[in-house]
């Protein structure tokens, strides 16, 4: 298993947005092997002293923050999908994104413990 995770700022206001291009992208994304998207839009979201996610992405005024993952089979998957994802037809066309993706945070994380639901 390897996870994908990801912190990103979104206007408050592009919520609907955010989450259309979410499922538009998370569809090809099963599509080319992955077991679980998971998307979290902003419910408790506390302002930290020396860190939070707000600073993390550089939060501004009117943004929430979405915490979201996938779960892969593997790093192998993960990585094949990225270069299958790009080539895809479906990603080809010109996306509006709702955010600033340059204050996005990602990384690639192997479990080291779980418990299941």
């Amino acid at each position: 298993m390897y996870i994908q995770g990801f912190v990103v700022p979104v206007p408050h206001d592009k919520k609907d947005a955010y989450i259309d291009l979410a499922r538009f992208v998370g569809e090809i994304m099963r599509d080319y092997g992955a077991l679980e998207i998971m998307e979290a839009w902003e419910a408790d979201v506390k302002d930290g002293h020396t860190t939070d996610f707000r600073m993390a992405v550089k939060a501004q005024e009117g943004e929430k923050i979405v915490f979201s993952w996938v779960i892969w089979p593997d790093k192998a998957t993960c990585d094949s999908s990225h270069e299958k994802m790009m080539q895809d037809e479906r990603m080809q066309g010109e996306f509006a994104m709702p955010f600033d993706g340059k204050r996005m945070i990602l990384g690639g994380f192997d479990p080291v413990w779980t418990l299941g639901r």
